[in-house]
């Protein structure tokens, strides 16, 4: 399974979009990809979810994906959990995500919402339209495909391991000191 996922998502991922279609386009890639990212990252064992509970993926501040999301959560399963999708307006309650997309109404809102969960063990994933902060994930589009850059530094100062197979398959990484 893990093996198949590697293999469709540089597929997934470099699908070149036209300029009028991309926010669309981008955003029903990266809905698919969301849920599978927890696949590939190993959090402290104070922070695994309990046998039987999903992983949480948190939407923090505006939701781009809606349904979309919902739809792709629904048919991950990693190991034996599943992805249970969470929209919160803000950073309360955050600390029982495993995944948080953020986005605020403004750059600055996004910006306050990452040093908010600073402190947790949360995978944060933001995207372009978010302004120049960055979460330990970033979409961006490069070359009319959506790719992703990787904060393997920052993930490691919250405790969070990623697998060397999602590191390979990034754009970029900031690796761990």
């Amino acid at each position: 399974m893990r093996a198949a996922f590697l293999l469709a998502l540089p597929g997934c991922l470099s699908t070149s979009v036209p300029a009028e279609a991309q926010p669309p386009a981008t955003d029903a890639v990266q809905a698919r990809f969301l849920p599978k990212f927890a696949r590939y990252v190993g959090w402290p064992a104070a922070r695994r979810p309990a046998p039987g509970a999903p992983f949480q993926l948190c939407v923090i501040g505006r939701d781009p994906y809606g349904p979309a999301l919902d739809a792709a959560a629904a048919s991950e399963r990693v190991d034996d959990h599943r992805v249970a999708v969470r929209r919160l307006p803000d950073e309360r309650g955050a600390e029982t995500c495993h995944l948080a997309f953020v986005r605020g109404q403004q750059p600055a809102d996004t910006g306050r919402l990452l040093l908010a969960l600073r402190t947790l063990a949360v995978l944060t994933i933001t995207d372009q339209r978010a302004g120049p902060q960055r979460g330990m994930v970033h979409f961006a589009s490069v070359a009319g495909r959506v790719r992703f850059f990787i904060n393997d530094a920052e993930a490691g100062l919250r405790g969070l391991t990623i697998s060397s197979r999602l590191l390979a398959l990034a754009a970029g990484v900031t690796q761990r000191r």
